[in-house]
C-alpha cells in the first residue's frame, strides 16, 4: 500500500502536514493523504473529527494554519490560487440543500448553476436529462426546492454540483440525514460519473457502512488519521472473526462475554462478538467456554466488518477509557410512576391530513413493554408525524392511540409525564454543565429535591458521565453529549422513550454504547423505545421494525423476518469481484440485472438462480474482455430490504400514474 504522501503523476489532491485551528481548538493536526485521478476517496469519521475543515480548505473556501493543500498541482495558499482551480471542481457543502435556492424549482436551480458555470445549451439538455433520470427527479422538474424532502434536496444539490462536469467533486457529508434509497441513488450517480466521465471524487461521511464503497479512505479521529488505505487493507489491520448467536439470559451472557472480549453487542435476540481468533473452531470454542453453562444457539461466524475493525482501533487509541456502567443499578423506574397493563404504545388507524395532503394514512402498530421498536422510512414517509401524534404534539385527523396506558386524545399532560423524548438535536443547553442540565430537566418535570438528587446520581452512573459532571455541555464529545441527552430524557422515570435519529454524527463506539444502554433499559427495566434512524445497520438492534412508505406501514416484523421475506421475493445477493468494476456495472445493467449497484470495487446483484446467473455474468463480461475474479453469496442487509421494498412500491405507483 502506498503511503499518504507518496508521489504519483496522477495525483489530483495532495494534503501534507495539514493543520487547522479555531481559536484555541485544534481541529486538524498534521493530516496527510493523496487522491489519485479517477478515484473515489473517502474521509470517514464522526462529527468533530475534522472532515469539513479539510474539505473546505481543498475547495478553496477556508484558510489553514499549517502544512499544505494542493489541488491539480496548485498550492492553495491564497485566494488567487484558489480561484485558479475552482472552475475545475464542484463543491457540495454539508447540510441538506444549502447550496440551493428555495424559491426556485428543481429545473430552475439546475439551469441557474449551469449558466453560472457557462455550460453550453446543447450540453445542458443532455446532462440535465441524464441526471434527472438517474436521480428519479425528472417527475419533479417544476416542484419548488423548499417543497422537496431531504433526500430529494440532496440529490438536486448533487446535480447542480455536477452539471458542469467537474474534474474533481468535493462532497461534504452528502448522505447525512438522507434515506437509504436516496443514498443508493447518490452512489449510483457517483459510480457512473467516475466510470464514464473519469471524474475524481473526495467524499466525507459519518456512515461506516459506506466505507466499502470507496477505492481508498482515511478514518479520522480527533483531527488525526487513525487508519488509511483500501477498505480491504483497513479491514486486515485487526484480524479476527465475528461470531453471532443467541444465549439466555441475554444480559448475563453479555456480562460474561465482556470479561473476555472487548466488542460485545446485543442485536435484538442475538449477541454479536468480535473475537481475535482467526480459525472458526477456536473462535467458537472460546465463546462456549466463556458462556459455560449458558446455552448457545443459532451460531454462525463471519468476517469482521470495517466498523468492527475501526472500533477495535478506537478502543486501542482510548486505551482503557472509562466505560459505561455495566449495570443500571436500582430505581431506574420510579415507584411513583403510574404502572399500566397492555402494550407500551398502541396505534389504531392513525390518520393525519395537512389540507388536501394525507401525511399519515391508517397507520396501526403496537409496542410491548420493554421492546425496542424501529420506525423506518424514506424522508417524508410520515415517521415524524406519527411520533408527534403519539406524543400529543399534533392532534390526529382520525384514529386512536394509547401511550403508557394513557389515551393520546384525552390524556394531555399525563402522556408527557410518562414518556421521554430525545430529538436529533439533543435539546440540551450547551452553556450549562452536565449536572446543571440534569437538574434543569428534573425541575421541569417537578421532581422533589431528594428525588432529583437520586435521579442525578443514577444518570451519571448509568450514562458513564463520571468525571464530566462539571464540564460545559457544548465542549463534550458527541457520544458523551448524546448519553447526557438520554439521561435527561430519563430523569422523570418514563415508561416509553421516543428517540428521533439519536445517533446521527456519533462515533462508532458512542453509538454502540448508546445501544447498550437502550438494550439494558429494555431488558432490566422494561422501558419501551420507539426509534427512527437512517443507519440501517443500526436497526439490527431493534426487536421489531415497521417500514413506512407514503404515510402507510408496508412491512413489519423482526429484522430476520424482513430479510427472509425479501430474499424469497427478489433472490440471493451476489457480490462480484471484477477488473474495471465501473465499466463492468454498465454491462451488467445492460444485460438485464436491474438493481445492480457498485460497492467500492465490487458489484452487488440480486439473483433468483445464483448458479445460472453466475455463468451468465461471466459470459456477458467475457464478451467485452472483462474477467470475473470471484462471485460470492452475501447475506441481505436491512438496507437491501429497505431499498428493495421502496423501489418496488415506487414502480407500482408509477404504473398506476401512467396513462
Amino acid at each position: 500500500m502506498m503511503s499518504p504522501s507518496a508521489s504519483s503523476p496522477d495525483v489530483v489532491v495532495r494534503v501534507s502536514g495539514f493543520v487547522k485551528r479555531y481559536k484555541q481548538h485544534l481541529a486538524v493536526n498534521g493530516l496527510d493523504f493523496t487522491v489519485h485521478r479517477g478515484e473515489i476517496y473517502g474521509l470517514i469519521g464522526p462529527d468533530g473529527a475534522g472532515k469539513s475543515s479539510v474539505m473546505k480548505a481543498i475547495a478553496g473556501v477556508l484558510g489553514y494554519e499549517g502544512g499544505t493543500a494542493e489541488v491539480f498541482e496548485t498550492l492553495l495558499d491564497s485566494e488567487q490560487a484558489a480561484e485558479q482551480v475552482k472552475r475545475r471542481i464542484g463543491f457540495l457543502p454539508q447540510g441538506l440543500g444549502l447550496n440551493l435556492y428555495p424559491e426556485l424549482s428543481v429545473e430552475e436551480n439546475i439551469d441557474f448553476f449551469a449558466k453560472l458555470r457557462l455550460v453550453p445549451e446543447a450540453d445542458l439538455r443532455e446532462r440535465k436529462a441524464r441526471l434527472l433520470a438517474i436521480t428519479r427527479l425528472d417527475r419533479f422538474r417544476s416542484r419548488l426546492m423548499k417543497q422537496l424532502s431531504g433526500g430529494m434536496k440532496q440529490k438536486l444539490g448533487l446535480i447542480c454540483t455536477l452539471i458542469h462536469e467537474p474534474e474533481l467533486a468535493i462532497l461534504d457529508e452528502p448522505t447525512t440525514g438522507v434515506d437509504p434509497v436516496s443514498r443508493r441513488d447518490f452512489w449510483a450517480i457517483l459510480a457512473e460519473w467516475q466510470a464514464v466521465k473519469g471524474m475524481t471524487a473526495l467524499v466525507s461521511t459519518a456512515y461506516m457502512d459506506e466505507a466499502v464503497r470507496f477505492h481508498r479512505l482515511s478514518f479520522l479521529s480527533h483531527g488525526r488519521v487513525l487508519a488509511f488505505g483500501t477498505p480491504a487493507h483497513v479491514q486486515s489491520l485487526v484480524p479476527g472473526l465475528v461470531v453471532t448467536f443467541e444465549s439466555t439470559p441475554q444480559l448475563e451472557a453479555a456480562a460474561r462475554l465482556k470479561r473476555r472480549y472487548t466488542q460485545v453487542e446485543s442485536l435484538g435476540p442475538s449477541l454479536h462478538v468480535f473475537t481475535p481468533e482467526q480459525e472458526e473452531e477456536a473462535a467458537v470454542a472460546g465463546i462456549r467456554q466463556a458462556l459455560e453453562p449458558l446455552p448457545v444457539a443459532h451460531l454462525h461466524t463471519d468476517e469482521p466488518e470495517l466498523e468492527d475493525v475501526v472500533v477495535a482501533l478506537l478502543l486501542k487509541e482510548q486505551d482503557g477509557q472509562a466505560r459505561v456502567s455495566e449495570r443500571l443499578g436500582p430505581s431506574a423506574v420510579s415507584a411513583t410512576m403510574p404502572q399500566f397493563d397492555g402494550p407500551a404504545v398502541e396505534a389504531k388507524e392513525l390518520i393525519r391530513d395537512f389540507g388536501s395532503f394525507r401525511a399519515v394514512d391508517r397507520v396501526s402498530f403496537d409496542m410491548k413493554q420493554g421492546e425496542i421498536f424501529g420506525l423506518l422510512g424514506a424522508n417524508g414517509a410520515g415517521k415524524t408525524t406519527v411520533i408527534k401524534m403519539l406524543t400529543g404534539i399534533v392532534p390526529p385527523t382520525g384514529g386512536a392511540g394509547r401511550v403508557a396506558g394513557a389515551d393520546m386524545r384525552t390524556a394531555g399532560g399525563a402522556i408527557k409525564e410518562r414518556i421521554g423524548y430525545m430529538s436529533q438535536a439533543f435539546s440540551l443547553y450547551l452553556d450549562l454543565t452536565v449536572i446543571e442540565n440534569i437538574r434543569l430537566f428534573a425541575d421541569i418535570y417537578g421532581l422533589a429535591r431528594r428525588q432529583a438528587q437520586q435521579r442525578t446520581a443514577w444518570i451519571v452512573d448509568m450514562a458513564g458521565l463520571s468525571g464530566y459532571e462539571h464540564d460545559r455541555t457544548g465542549r463534550l464529545p458527541m457520544g458523551v453529549r448524546q448519553r447526557l441527552a438520554l439521561g435527561c430524557a430519563l430523569v422523570h422515570s418514563p415508561r416509553v422513550l421516543f428517540l428521533d435519529e439519536p445517533t446521527s454524527g456519533v462515533d462508532p463506539i458512542g453509538r454502540r454504547r448508546f445501544w447498550e444502554l437502550l438494550s439494558r433499559l429494555a431488558r432490566e427495566e422494561g422501558v419501551a423505545s420507539l426509534i427512527t434512524t437512517h443507519y440501517l445497520s443500526e436497526a439490527e438492534h431493534c426487536d421489531r421494525l415497521a417500514l413506512m412508505y407514503a404515510g402507510r406501514i408496508v412491512a413489519e416484523g423482526t429484522p430476520s423476518d424482513l430479510k427472509t421475506q425479501v430474499e424469497r421475493e427478489v433472490g440471493q445477493l451476489l457480490e462480484i469481484a471484477v477488473d474495471k468494476p465501473g465499466a463492468a456495472l454498465a454491462q451488467v445493467a445492460k444485460a438485464g440485472f436491474t438493481g445492480a449497484a457498485l460497492f467500492g470495487t465490487k458489484i452487488h446483484v440480486l439473483s433468483r438462480d445464483p448458479s445460472r446467473d453466475e455463468a451468465r455474468l461471466r459470459e456477458v463480461l467475457a464478451r467485452v474482455g472483462m474477467t470475473i475474479a470471484a462471485v460470492r453469496p452475501r447475506m441481505l442487509s436491512l438496507e437491501d430490504v429497505f431499498v428493495s421494498r421502496v423501489m418496488a412500491l415506487e414502480r407500482a405507483a408509477h404504473k398506476k400514474e401512467a396513462p
